[in-house]
């Protein structure tokens, strides 16, 4: 006798947030697991290394220097990404803090090998970085342990009164030569793009598209970013709810 077959729909219902704050997971999986973020990051370091060659051959009258972000761009912070989604919490910054005491961050692939070979020819690293100066000592430990260059305090400038960062680094420019600027976001570059909301960001990225891959060396990260606040103004104050609800009205679906 042929088995009965029910005739109920099968139906799924996702989470109420979906995105907001579980999204994060599934980007650090593609950073920690993809062999294309690697090539993505090789990428670029092999470009910087391009272009900081270029620049040697014709040197100014100011030592030369690269200024570069730290959080996924020479540091790997997908491990705290994936401790707090998975858990349903969003950034925080006690628990950004407790990880950052760690010290633990691994390295971007190529970071490392780009900014030393940089160093031995002559070239200053200054690490500009939104971290607070409670993480000065865990951030330098960190730096260290790999053995990056420069990781003193002379030249890691961390966050103070602002996030922006284009008053540090006209603070680098006074006294050396910037040839190359190293990030994953887009403020890590200029000013121009600092709490844009997405319409500009766009318009500014196509106004500066000579610069990438010349003078700016992008970092892939879908983890977080002002390309994400973006959607929703900034406006960190908003529910879970709500920024998960804002978000899915973004997504380009047919």
């Amino acid at each position: 006798m042929a088995a009965c077959k029910s005739t109920r729909p099968v139906t799924s219902q996702a989470p109420s947030t979906t995105l907001v704050p579980y999204g994060p997971a599934w980007a650090a999986l593609w950073q920690q697991k993809a062999a294309e973020y690697k090539a993505l990051c090789f990428q670029a370091y092999n470009i910087a290394k391009v272009r900081l060659d270029e620049n040697l051959q014709h040197p100014g009258n100011k030592p030369v220097a690269i200024v570069t972000d730290i959080d996924e761009t020479i540091l790997d912070n997908s491990p705290y990404t994936v401790h707090t989604s998975l858990r349903g919490q969003a950034y925080a910054d006690k628990t950004w803090t407790e990880w950052t005491d760690k010290a633990a961050a691994d390295t971007v692939p190529g970071a490392l090998s780009f900014l030393k070979y940089a160093a031995s020819k002559g070239v200053r690293v200054f690490y500009i970085t939104n971290r607070a100066e409670t993480e000065r000592t865990s951030t330098l430990k960190n730096l260290q342990h790999w053995q990056f260059p420069d990781a003193d305090n002379e030249h890691l400038l961390l966050k103070t009164t602002t996030s922006g960062k284009e008053s540090r680094r006209q603070q680098v420019a006074q006294t050396h030569q910037i040839i190359l600027l190293m990030g994953d976001n887009l403020s890590d570059f200029a000013a121009i793009f600092d709490k844009q909301p997405v319409t500009e960001r766009e318009k500014v990225t196509q106004q500066s598209a000579a610069d990438f891959g010349n003078r700016f060396i992008v970092l892939p990260n879908p983890m977080y970013g002002d390309w994400l606040p973006a959607m929703f103004q900034y406006n960190y104050k908003r529910s879970p709810q709500e920024l998960d609800s804002i978000l899915k009205t973004q997504l380009k679906d047919y």
